[in-house]
Parts: C-alpha cells; structure tokens; sequence
C-alpha cells in the first residue's frame, strides 16, 4: 500500500518553486498556506485531550511545510461546507481525508496521492454480515458526504444514516440504534480496536470490495497551481528523506 503511494510521491518531485505575487508570506518571507481540516478522524486528523490539532495528516503536512521552504496554518473546519469554503478562497487548500475521485476533480484540482485507503464496515461483534447487502433493511450509518456515505446509498434496501461526524456514527453503533458504520480503514481501526470501550463490543467486519483502489489527496481551488505545485513539492521532498516512513510509523506502527 504505502509502496505505491511512494512512487506516485517520488513521480511528482519538482525543482523550485514561486512565491510571487498573491500568496501571503509571514515575517520571514515565507509562503503562509492556510489548510482547512474537519479534525475528527482519527488518527489521520483530530483534536487531542489538550485541545491541538494533531493526527498522521496534520504531521506529514507540517513535514512537507518544512521541507518545502513554506508554512501551513491548519484551521478546523466541519466538513458541512468545507469545500464550499475552499471553492469561495477561503483557505488555501483542505487536507482532511479527502478521495480523489473523478467527481470531486471536476470541482478541484488535487495534490499527489498522500494515502491509500480502503472502506470498512464497523459492527457489533456478534454481526454475522459479510457483505453491505446482508444490512438491507437496517440502519447503516456513514459521515455525510464520504465515499463510506456514497457505498451505503448505492446499495438497495439500506436505510443510509448521515452525521455531521464520524464519531456520532460510531455512538449510535454501540448504543445499538444502527446496525453498522462504514468510513476509511484507519478511522475504523481507531475506533473499533484501540478506543477501549468501543473495543469490547464492535470490530471491523469486512471491507467493501473496490474495483480501483481509493487515494487520499490534498484538495485545491481548481487552477491553483502555484500552491499545489509548493505542496507537491514538499510532500516529495519528504518522501525522498524517508520523514514518510518515521510520521506513518508513528500513527501505524511499522510494517
């Protein structure tokens, strides 16, 4: 899985870039790009006991910034109208989980793939399902907007339920007022196996078959190449000097 995301990085390597004219730049002259973030998946983005946005996403942005020779400011923004804000320039870029898909390209342009991911089904542990279709019929919650939430609704006879976040899904799933949650393979891991109450009642039950693999992006105002290209550029930059490897290792433990 990351083999393949750090190919594409490596694909991607740029010589130099612009700081002209447009892009705000901070005392030291330095690019300011502003990152919006729905921080409430984790380990990729959230807000940790001491009130910091922290998260493997929110480390690899912060690595590139530093290797790029630019800044990032990392707001938290919901995802209910966090593209919307991105399309009125109201930051520079969003890096919270996003799919590059081709529906999604048509409304912005996207960085090199940063993650490879896949759609989990979290149940209770007593679930018998091995597919979506076996949930016909019953309640299966997803976060608003998703490819977990796109799954569920192309599948008949589902009664797809949409939250505002992730993790009211996952409470809804172990007070037993849905039957299951799906959302990216790292969440679910999060909250299925290492969230200790969670832990003892639910799992991960399969993962939803996929016929092309699905990729997390930087997403960008369509057209904004000057700061794509910085982001780019960094992102490489930090596969190239192995700091990839040491933030994944950090939020996944070692392969």
């Amino acid at each position: 899985m990351f083999k393949k995301i750090v190919v594409l990085l490596m694909l991607t390597m740029l010589v130099g870039f612009s700081a002209e004219a447009g892009m705000h730049t901070n005392s030291e002259g330095k690019p300011v790009i502003t990152v919006a973030s729905d921080c409430t998946w984790p380990p990729m983005e959230f807000i940790n006991s001491d009130k910091q946005i922290v998260g493997f996403s929110v480390d690899l942005m912060k690595a590139a910034a530093n290797a790029g020779g630019y800044v990032v400011d990392i707001k938290n923004v919901a995802w209910d109208g966090i593209f919307a804000g991105l399309a009125s320039g109201k930051y520079d870029c969003i890096c919270s989980s996003v799919s590059i898909n081709n529906e999604r390209k048509k409304a912005m342009d996207f960085s090199t793939p940063y993650f490879e991911v896949q759609q989990s089904v979290v149940t209770n542990k007593d679930s018998k399902a091995t597919t979506l279709a076996d949930f016909k019929g019953k309640n299966v919650g997803a976060q608003i907007g998703t490819t977990g939430y796109f799954a569920v609704k192309k599948v008949d006879g589902i009664v797809a339920k949409s939250y505002d976040e992730v993790g009211l899904a996952m409470e809804d799933l172990y007070n037993g007022r849905i039957s299951a949650v799906v959302c990216d393979d790292p969440i679910a891991a999060d909250f299925a196996l290492q969230q200790e109450e969670y832990a003892k009642r639910l799992k991960i039950a399969f993962i939803v078959k996929s016929d092309t693999p699905e990729y997390l992006g930087v997403a960008f105002q369509k057209g904004n190449k000057e700061v794509l290209d910085l982001v780019n550029k960094g992102l490489a930059a930090v596969v190239k000097d192995g700091t990839y490897d040491k933030i994944k290792a950090k939020w996944f433990g070692s392969n």
